[in-house]
């Protein structure tokens, strides 16, 4: 692991926190940089960044938080949408509290396939698309 995808994942981090980074800049920035996922874990306040090769670096971030024993996966895209319609006074730590507040423990992006995966103490899941990603209906 060289020390600038530390630093590239780390901005991501500060970036989103701070509320000066979007998810999709995010996204393309650490494309960019050769990754093709990262995790968030909401209750160990960590996000672990995966490259192709089977690589990781686990960084903290200032996440941690409680997570809500039933999974309300209507609340979930309700924060979801709020992020990507950037509704006034929207923050990333609130849309970390509103999710854990939903049961959400964990999220999943991944790259290659165009998708965020999150999942509840419980093993229940959502799947969100990136934009203009979503599969065709068989």
């Amino acid at each position: 692991m060289t020390d600038d995808w530390t630093r590239i994942a780390q901005t991501t981090i500060d970036g989103s926190e701070s509320d000066t980074i979007s998810f999709p800049e995010s996204v393309a920035l650490l494309r960019d940089a050769g990754f093709d996922g990262y995790a968030v874990d909401l209750r160990a306040g960590t996000r672990i960044f995966y490259r192709p090769n089977g690589e990781a670096i686990t960084l903290e971030a200032a996440t941690s938080r409680p997570v809500a024993a039933r999974f309300d996966a209507p609340s979930v895209r309700d924060a979801i949408r709020e992020a990507q319609e950037k509704v006034p006074g929207y923050t990333y730590r609130g849309f970390c509290a509103k999710v854990a507040a939903a049961g959400c423990a964990f999220y999943l992006v991944s790259f290659p396939g165009q998708r965020v995966l999150y999942v509840a103490r419980s093993g229940e899941t959502h799947t969100e698309y990136f934009p203009g990603a979503q599969p065709e209906a068989r």
